[in-house]
């Protein structure tokens, strides 16, 4: 993602958040943007037809209409149109992704990356996110379990920029980089 595609997905995000607030549906607005994220993600051909230059952006507004129907509320379909109109359909992925930064936000909540060689049940997910919570100063985290089997064994932990690495295989290379600084 380019600085400008960030800045102005950060812009979009927010006017959208506030309307959220205003009207208190901040989670309503975020699960329906997750759906627009999902069905932009399994459906590339949609993105494709929304960036050619071929079809008219009235087209293009009827298409998305009548993709989601009324599934969507009327400020997430007016936020797609406009997007349209302004020829942004590609911040699309971020613009979510930061609406979602918001709402946890609001919330006291981080959105966290769990890595681990086996899928962590609920009481693990809750455990893992009591303690790295409080390392970030939030007071709950929303876990995302990824399956990486080249792990070996324990987990790694992506909350925003930072890593929490307490894998067997990232101890391993840890000591790995010691040994061969040792050596020199």
């Amino acid at each position: 993602m380019s600085r400008e595609h960030a800045v102005i997905a950060k812009r979009y995000a927010g006017a959208l958040f506030d309307i959220a607030r205003e009207n208190d549906n901040v989670e309503q607005i975020k699960n329906e943007l997750t759906v627009v994220k999902t069905v932009f993600h399994q459906t590339p051909d949609l993105m494709n037809v929304l960036k050619h230059p071929k079809f008219t952006t009235a087209e293009k507004k009827n298409m998305i209409q009548t993709s989601f129907g009324s599934s969507l509320s009327t400020h997430v379909m007016n936020l797609l149109l406009t997007l349209i109109e302004r020829k942004r359909t590609a911040i699309v992925f971020d613009l979510v992704d930061q609406y979602e930064t918001f709402a946890y936000e609001q919330k006291q909540t981080a959105a966290a990356k769990v890595y681990s060689v086996k899928p962590l049940t609920e009481e693990e997910q809750m455990k893992v996110s009591a303690v790295f919570a409080k390392r970030v100063g939030k007071t709950t985290l929303h876990i995302e379990n990824v399956i990486d089997p080249t792990l070996i064994g324990g987990i790694k932990v992506r909350i925003g920029n930072r890593i929490f690495d307490g894998s067997i295989s990232g101890k391993l290379k840890r000591m790995e980089r010691e040994l061969v600084s040792a050596k020199s």
